[in-house]
């Protein structure tokens, strides 16, 4: 990918990015090309990170619903600690995951302080979510029928914090160029 210049205030662990949105969003494909074009980066997926538990895991929406919450907990958790110990050796965390409500930002922006934090949502319509995602190997689809709750969810708690980044007509290798061009000075909006 033939990348922006990367601002100084993106790269070298300046900054924790988070790219959040609703599955098919294109998260873990822009969030690998964005930490591709950086020169120090960390590429930290959600997804991959509970996948690490190999007996027990409740996937986010499964049952009991108690455990499922417990353990969004601990990846909130895992996610921070590695963001953590990556900017402050250098690199920036690229966090890909799904990030549906503010309650959960807080927690992010709360425990990443005081280092920058920039949250990009991707937010291509909700027709052009459940499009991609359908269109994915049936291993990588995501069984997914709420995108309406999500989005109002995001919406209504977020408000005008990050930048909601409708990718729609973009290509992933453009929204990424975007994002490494423009997240210095458009996410960190209203944090």
């Amino acid at each position: 990918m033939a990348a922006a210049p990367v601002n100084d205030t993106l790269d070298h662990g300046q900054s924790c990015l988070i790219i959040t949105g609703a599955p098919g969003a294109g998260k873990s494909t822009v969030s690998l090309m964005v930490s591709q074009a950086l020169v120090r980066s960390a590429l930290l997926n959600g997804d991959q990170l509970n996948e690490m538990i190999v007996r027990g895991r409740v996937w986010a929406l499964g049952e009991p619903a108690d455990e499922a919450a417990r353990q969004v907990r601990l990846c909130n958790q895992n996610l921070c600690a590695l963001a953590t110990n990556f900017a402050d050796s250098g690199f920036t965390p690229v966090i890909d995951w799904i990030i549906p409500d503010r309650q959960q930002l807080d927690f992010y922006l709360h425990t990443l302080s005081p280092r920058r934090v920039l949250v990009v949502v991707l937010a291509p319509s909700i027709d052009v979510c459940r499009r991609r995602n359908a269109t994915r190997d049936a291993d990588e689809q995501f069984a997914f029928d709420g995108y309406e709750d999500l989005r109002s969810s995001m919406h209504d708690g977020f408000g005008t914090a990050g930048w909601w980044f409708d990718t729609s007509d973009l290509t992933p290798e453009e929204t990424a160029i975007q994002i490494v061009a423009e997240a210095p000075k458009r996410a960190a909006r209203a944090l």
